[in-house]
């Protein structure tokens, strides 16, 4: 059933906030890639998958991160996917390196930036080095912030720089979703992270940047709040602010609560399942192997059975003894 919203939008902004001329493109595309497998079982099938693994969010499996990014909706069923394969890391207490956390990235999106793993890491580990270990959840919730708002992560970072340099932040150029077309910057320095700015002054540039809607960035009231706490603040120490905060995890959708975050009853369902199927199937295999005339047996047999053949030689190991002719 169509909501009140979308009545009241007309056809082609639907269409652009939605995306959906992305996901037309990207399924004409596969589906000239793969016409002849396709052609078996029909394209109106073939559209009908596709648009399924769109709605359940499994369309982001194992493809290029250029597609993964191209829309909220991708990045957004990314990050799903990355909490439901690797749950398991968190909830076993392990601790991973920013690499090795990058490595279970790679497993789902194989050409997946280092930059962006790192950036993550950064948020907590801080001033700390990048190889020390960090738990799932504190991982999880950074990468969430930085990669589905990382163009407003760029801007926002550009804004501090102006504002600790004593600049007009409103000069600032705003990136597109390309990042390669945005002024570069220097890094934050160690005299950045402990300065910081003025939250007020910082906050008015952030509601400035939100109400351009060119990209997407947290609901502005809630930003707003974060930075009502504070005086002053680092770069560093609002992003922290934003990967902790409740209502914007809510808002984004992705994530379960961070008390929620180990506790999925329908995937524990599913592999206790696949556990059980496993075991009875090994019991199974090993049960076959154990009765008479298994496999394994009629083997051991057919190597045996040259040595109870009759033998003109008793004695000799081999069923045949070859004489010499006179």
């Amino acid at each position: 059933m169509l909501s009140p919203e979308r009545l009241a939008l007309p056809d082609y902004e639907y269409l652009a906030q939605r995306h959906v001329l992305t996901y037309m493109e990207d399924a004409v595309c596969q589906l000239l890639e793969n016409k002849e497998d396709i052609s078996q079982y029909g394209v109106a099938r073939f559209f009908t998958e596709y648009f399924n693994s769109v709605c359940q969010g499994t369309h982001i499996l194992f493809r290029e991160f250029s597609f993964i990014q191209a829309t909220p909706h991708n990045r957004a069923s990314f990050l799903r996917a990355f909490w439901k394969c690797f749950r398991t890391v968190g909830k076993n207490g392990d601790l991973l390196t920013m690499r090795e956390y990058h490595c279970l990235l790679q497993l789902l999106c194989p050409d997946f930036p280092l930059e962006l793993t790192q950036k993550a890491a950064r948020i907590v580990l801080m001033d700390d080095a990048m190889d020390c270990l960090m738990s799932f959840s504190d991982f999880l919730f950074a990468f969430q912030i930085q990669f589905y708002y990382s163009e407003f992560l760029e801007s926002v970072a550009a804004i501090y720089q102006d504002l600790l340099a004593g600049k007009n932040p409103n000069t600032v150029i705003v990136p597109t979703s390309s990042s390669g077309q945005h002024r570069q910057r220097p890094p934050l320095g160690e005299a950045s992270m402990l300065e910081g700015v003025e939250a007020s002054q910082f906050s008015q540039c952030l509601e400035n940047l939100c109400d351009r809607h060119k990209y997407s960035c947290p609901p502005p009231a809630l930003v707003k709040e974060v930075l009502s706490n504070v005086q002053r603040l680092t770069f560093y120490g609002f992003l922290v602010a934003l990967s902790k905060h409740h209502g914007i995890n809510q808002a984004l959708g992705a994530l379960p609560d961070k008390g929620d975050l180990m506790h999925d009853p329908a995937m524990d369902e599913e592999l206790e399942r696949l556990v059980v199927r496993s075991r009875l199937h090994r019991t199974s295999r090993q049960h076959r192997a154990e009765e008479p005339g298994a496999f394994g047996f009629q083997r051991r047999d057919k190597l045996e059975a040259p040595e109870s053949m009759p033998s003109a030689s008793a004695s000799s190991p081999y069923p045949y003894r070859w004489e010499p002719r006179e």
